[in-house]
């Protein structure tokens, strides 16, 4: 990852979530957690960052994040419904104005015909909306990560003006 350009691209979230004091939260699969690191990076991300759920499992999404577990049997995880569940219910999770989710297959398995590994979908969710993107990612389960931080800051970019 280019760190000067995510690092200029978070310290312009963080102020645009500063200014209109909003705080974000982040629910992520396939990144295990690494969006919240990269957000933390930045100093004084304190005062725009709540928190994140790092919901790996399927039972944590249903658990933590009240995904239904209807919605995972018929969609799957890597899933437009799914994320959007994410990312609306982080919100009341953690007591955001602005969310994040992530669920993807960042392989080397996993994949299958219809989802291929580099499969990511995205979910952005703030009070009175909601944003899902499908993304399809290339190379090794590092840049697959990477990639998909990159995304979910340029998405929030869009949401926090």
């Amino acid at each position: 990852m280019d760190t000067y350009l995510i690092s200029r691209a978070i310290s312009e979230l963080g102020e645009n979530l500063r200014v209109h004091n909003n705080f974000l939260a982040t629910a992520e699969s396939c990144t295990g957690g690494l969006l919240g690191s990269t957000l933390t990076d930045v100093a004084g991300s304190s005062e725009w960052f709540a928190g994140s759920v790092v919901a790996y499992s399927n039972d944590v999404k249903s658990k933590l994040l009240g995904v239904s577990e209807d919605i995972l049997e018929q969609h799957g995880a890597v899933s437009e419904p799914v994320v959007l569940a994410m990312a609306e219910n982080v919100l009341k999770t953690i007591g955001a104005d602005i969310s994040v989710a992530i669920s993807g297959i960042a392989g080397p398995g996993g994949g299958t015909p219809e989802k291929p590994v580099g499969t990511v979908w995205m979910a952005w969710a703030w009070p009175g909306g909601t944003r899902a993107k499908l993304y399809n990612f290339t190379g090794d389960r590092t840049a697959i990560k990477e990639q998909s931080v990159m995304a979910a800051i340029n998405g929030l970019l869009g949401v926090a003006k």
